[in-house]
């Protein structure tokens, strides 16, 4: 297996796309003596990411619950170096956490999705520093698009140091208007009402938002979406998968 120059781990101690077979950042090691393990070795990196979407994908249809991906996993562990000191844990467990680094310019690409809106929704976040990346995913059985994309801005930010530099990039508009142009203050400032005196939607997320982004110095920029934008795709992939996972949970901040 050693001729293989990326592996990827389906089932193992850290689940996750790996540079190296041998040594302690290694697939071998997540997988020897493992019950069960299930790896692949692989001459390009995408090859072994579309066979790990594939056996995930795969999974999630399974008859077997205790097979299916679980809420929030990190699908991707080719280590980024963070840590998160940032905020309070969501309901995202990633399998491996992110570690300290001295450079702090983070890239995080996001995006919801929803089916029917409300429905069945999911969010995926990709966060590139310093040529590495991680990404992470989540669903909930009853929510809306736009839940999900401050979702997944919300993850991304939890998951770079305080006081780091992040560019952060959503095809929401209602995201990045809500902050750009400050709505989302002024329905803090409110007591969470709009102008016109009626609640603002989705409070419990924009507050969770706005504090980390005083954690932060973040820039959001609008793209279009299912533009040919390589991470934006990626992330609506994930979106679109973790939507479709049968062991997500009610999203408990959603009221009809």
């Amino acid at each position: 297996m050693a001729k293989n120059k990326f592996y990827a781990v389906v089932k193992g101690k850290k689940p996750g796309i790996y540079h190296q077979w041998f040594g302690e950042n290694g697939a071998e090691i997540q997988v020897k003596g493992f019950p069960g393990a299930i790896y692949k070795g692989f001459a390009t990196e995408i090859e072994a990411q579309r066979w790990m979407e594939q056996k995930l994908a795969q999974a999630s249809n399974s008859a077997d619950p205790t097979s299916e991906p679980k809420q929030g996993q990190l699908l991707t562990t080719f280590p980024i170096e963070a840590k998160n000191t940032a905020a309070p844990q969501s309901q995202i467990k990633p399998s491996s956490r992110l570690r300290q680094n001295i450079k702090k310019d983070y890239v995080i690409y996001t995006d919801g999705a929803c089916k029917h809106n409300p429905g069945n929704g999911g969010y995926g976040v990709v966060i590139i520093q310093d040529g590495r990346r991680a990404e992470f995913y989540g669903g909930f059985t009853q929510t809306t698009n736009n839940r999900m994309e401050l979702m997944a801005c919300i993850v991304g930010l939890e998951h770079v140091p305080t006081g780091s530099k992040v560019t952060l990039y959503t095809d929401s508009t209602y995201v990045v208007k809500g902050i750009q142009k400050g709505w989302a203050k002024r329905w803090r400032s409110r007591g969470w009402l709009k102008s016109d005196g009626k609640p603002a939607e989705n409070s419990d997320l924009w507050a969770k938002l706005l504090d980390l982004c005083d954690k932060v110095s973040v820039n959001f920029i609008w793209l279009r979406g299912h533009a040919g934008d390589i991470e934006n795709e990626r992330c609506n992939s994930l979106a679109q998968m973790a939507a479709t996972l049968r062991d997500n949970p009610p999203d408990p901040g959603y009221h009809h």
